[in-house]
């Protein structure tokens, strides 16, 4: 998951530059062995308003010869997301962890292992509420527009090096 820019950054991204850069990025993690790459806005930013959510919508983009699924999702709020998939959940469903990850990350079925989060390392997005339980961070505070294949590159081998444990256990 890439994390970075404001709603309007998004918007100022063209469809077509969006699937450019969704094969360019798509293409990395697909390397890296992963099938999915989720792009975020990491706030509203000051001009938020002017940029509404029809206008910019969420894409799904099956990328890097269908190896690897790209959703580029300028929803900037995750507490409003948090809440939009609450109301997905089918009428009597079990809410529970499972359930609710399901409807959260949505086409995707796996929580992301790696966020890297375009902006400083001393607060973090908004848009990351559910996504921080396991996911791991790495910083690069460069903007949205300036992002490419190479730093994707750098925050997964950085990822690689690093030695995670979830609950005390090694993985």
């Amino acid at each position: 998951m890439v994390v970075g820019g404001t709603r309007r950054d998004f918007a100022a991204i063209g469809a077509d530059q969006w699937t450019a850069r969704a094969e360019e990025l798509g293409t990395v993690v697909a390397d890296a062995g992963g099938s999915w790459l989720t792009v975020r806005a990491y706030e509203r930013g000051p001009s938020a308003d002017e940029v509404g959510h029809a206008a910019l919508g969420r894409r799904t983009l099956v990328v890097a010869g269908g190896r690897c699924t790209a959703m580029i999702d300028p929803e900037s709020d995750g507490r409003w997301r948090f809440a939009e998939a609450m109301r997905h959940l089918p009428p009597g469903a079990v809410v529970d962890e499972k359930a609710v990850a399901g409807v959260l990350y949505e086409p995707a079925d796996v929580e992301p292992d790696l966020v890297l989060v375009l902006g400083p390392p001393i607060r973090l997005p908004p848009s990351l509420v559910w996504e921080l339980a396991y996911g791991e961070l790495v910083f690069d505070d460069r903007a949205l527009a300036d992002l490419h294949a190479a730093h994707v590159r750098g925050a997964i081998e950085e990822f690689k090096g690093r030695q995670r444990r979830f609950g005390g256990l090694e993985s």
